[in-house]
Parts: structure tokens; C-alpha cells; sequence
């Protein structure tokens, strides 16, 4: 990782069904996700700066992301990954059983279309739901799969 690398920390919620293990996460907004959705998913997360804690920083993202408090529980550490823009991620799982219904996600603003002069408001995440990793997985940011992994070995 070189010194330039950005960060990005999350919060991975899970919950136990009669069918097993279901992780939430969220499909990025904006237009250049609008029309996928491999690859498009992910664990709500977002970057900070290096002053600042990673735990404080996954739970100040959940917020920012999906307009809730985090939960509380007992955070499973899960690691980082290096995706393939070079950001690292690092995230914690929790148990939750979080009510999909109430999230109202933050936005962005950015040009669009490029080059139009035109800003406009997007979703941070336009949809979040709850998945089975085996659903979850071709879904996903490929780096990121490497957390259900590492979650399935806490909960398998």
C-alpha cells in the first residue's frame, strides 16, 4: 500500500434465518451503477482520513450511508482487503436483524452527464438488501468477497 492509498471502513451486518446466514448490502447509486449489478453491491462503507480511527469511521459511514445509527452489538473484526483501484477496506461484522424498510441513504452530488455543466443528486445506495453469501457473491465487489468468507468463519 503506498502512502497515497485511500481508506474506506464498513460495517458488514449479518443475521441468522431458518435458511442460514444473510449479510445487508447495499447497490451503489449514481448513473455509472444504475444498469448493473455484478460487481455494482457492497458493504456499507466509506473513506476517512488517516487521523482518524477505522471503527469510528465504519460507524460514522453506516450513518452517513443508510440514514440509521449503527447497531450495537459485538463487532467481529473481518479485516482489510486491497480492491482493485488500489483503495483499502476494512471492516467489522455485526449481528443485526436491521429493518431494510426504515434506511433512507445519504446522497452525492456530481456532474452528470460529464461535461454538461448540469450537477445532480444521487442515492449513495439506491437499494439494500438482505442476501445469503452464496446470493451475495457474484454481486459484490470481487475484493470484498473475501469478507463473507472471513464471516463464514465466525458463523459456519
Amino acid at each position: 500500500m503506498t502512502a497515497t492509498a485511500k481508506r474506506s471502513a464498513g460495517l458488514l451486518l449479518f443475521r441468522r434465518t431458518d435458511h442460514g446466514v444473510e449479510v445487508l448490502l447495499g447497490h451503489m447509486g449514481g448513473p455509472f451503477f444504475a444498469r448493473r449489478d455484478a460487481g455494482a453491491w457492497t458493504v456499507p462503507k466509506g473513506e476517512y482520513e488517516p487521523d482518524e480511527p477505522a471503527w469510528d469511521a465504519a460507524r460514522r459511514e453506516f450513518q452517513e450511508e443508510l440514514g440509521l445509527p449503527p447497531p450495537d452489538g459485538d463487532p467481529i473484526p473481518l479485516g482489510e482487503v486491497t480492491q482493485t483501484n488500489g483503495k483499502v477496506v476494512t471492516v467489522w461484522a455485526i449481528e443485526s436483524g436491521l429493518d431494510v424498510t426504515a434506511v433512507v441513504p445519504g446522497t452525492f452530488t456530481m456532474e452528470w452527464p460529464r461535461g454538461s455543466g448540469r450537477v445532480q443528486e444521487f442515492p449513495e445506495l439506491d437499494r439494500v438488501e438482505w442476501l445469503s453469501p452464496a446470493r451475495a457473491r457474484p454481486f459484490l465487489v470481487k475484493a470484498q468477497t473475501t469478507f463473507l468468507d472471513r464471516l463464514e468463519g465466525h458463523t459456519g
